[in-house]
């Protein structure tokens, strides 16, 4: 089979510049593990470029070259810059789209497209979301010549829903090694007065497959009125209430927080609750088992495949197996440690040097 090693690999940088997201974050982790795999003997024959569209602070890199566009270019629309733009400026190079979407034009490239979400809990977002999602899916799943994916649950969701054939889809899952290097900033503990080891985290979103409302629910109890769940992101109380969700006087809201701030929190948290019915990978239960965080999380989705039996599961419908399960972390110090032992072994097998390795070798291979 011909290889691509002589052909430029160019990363589409439009992540760069958006809002931050745990798509984003995947995406920074895998270009700055690539730029490292270049440097040892496992990168020999790269030739990768990071394609940016907008003008702002990126991380140095030593083995990736970078291409910031020109003012005129940045006035483009970002859809019409990564849909016409880009394939015609790097239409001899290899593409690289790694937060779902891509330019449909170039056949010469490969998407990593991390759940199918927009088929399995579309009420978790808008019309013109969906619609727009799925059109393209549909597109990139038959045009790219790689189809990537963060694990096997998400491959047999994009199968399952017609978005490519199981023969073209890789996965490739995440890596968790990240928050090993993050300094932790607890001035969210301090600013929160909140009790080490007496409070539990959890996402502050109001999709409805993220499930938060069944910790809101668990929070209400009595036995839990001196546990404190703490909700990290930018949902507020008041949207989760204009959803009819009771908040109990326990539940405390950060907004949005840095990494080193949210590492702070995983540090001296007593849990990390994760109760999602659908999740292409799980990133957040990775992260703390890695800090030696223990996790309670739902066994659906792909975090049994992620998780193992690193986590105590709890039934994603019933507030007292929650309650139950996060009683039985803070109060028994043999489940505890256990749990604590038993994340950091699981997360030990996520790394991102894993991850590049793995997306170059497959890209390696496609014929040019």
């Amino acid at each position: 089979m011909k290889t691509i090693a002589s052909k430029t690999i160019a990363f589409n940088g439009k992540f760069f510049g958006a809002a931050p997201t745990g798509v984003h974050k995947v995406a920074e982790q895998l270009v700055a593990a690539t730029d490292a795999l270049i440097a040892g003997q496992a990168g020999s024959g790269l030739d990768c470029t990071l394609v940016v569209r907008d003008r702002v602070e990126i991380p140095r890199y030593r083995n990736i070259s970078c291409v910031r566009e020109s003012r005129w270019v940045r006035r483009i629309h970002r859809i019409a810059w990564e849909q016409c733009y880009l394939p015609l400026a790097r239409r001899r190079d290899f593409i690289l789209n790694l937060c779902n979407l891509g330019p449909l034009l170039h056949r010469d490239s490969a998407t990593m497209i991390h759940d199918a979400q927009v088929y399995s809990a579309p009420e978790s977002y808008s019309l013109p979301f969906r619609l727009w999602y799925k059109s393209l899916y549909f597109f990139i799943g038959k045009r790219h010549k790689i189809i990537f994916t963060v694990s096997e649950f998400s491959k047999a969701e994009l199968v399952r829903y017609g978005i490519a054939n199981a023969d073209k889809i890789v996965v490739v899952h995440n890596g968790c090694d990240h928050v090993l290097q993050v300094q932790p900033d607890a001035r969210q503990v301090a600013a929160l007065s909140l009790k080490p080891r007496r409070y539990v985290l959890a996402l502050a979103n109001t999709q409805k497959h993220k499930n938060v409302g069944i910790l809101l629910k668990a929070f209400a109890s009595a036995q839990l009125s001196d546990v404190e769940l703490v909700l990290f992101g930018n949902a507020t109380q008041a949207d989760f209430e204009g959803l009819g969700h009771v908040v109990p006087p326990n539940v405390r809201f950060t907004g949005r927080i840095s990494d080193a701030e949210l590492v702070g929190l995983m540090t001296h948290a007593g849990a990390l609750a994760f109760p999602s019915l659908t999740e292409g990978f799980g990133l957040p239960p990775l992260e703390a088992m890695a800090l030696g965080c223990p996790v309670i999380a739902a066994p659906l989705g792909a975090l049994p495949e992620v998780c193992g039996k690193a986590v105590l599961y709890a039934d994603p419908f019933d507030a007292d197996a929650w309650r139950m399960n996060i009683l039985a972390v803070l109060n028994d110090e043999s489940v505890r440690q256990s749990l604590i032992s038993a994340g950091r072994r699981q997360a030990g097998g996520f790394t991102w040097r894993q991850a590049a390795r793995s997306m170059f070798e497959t890209v390696k291979a496609v014929s040019g």
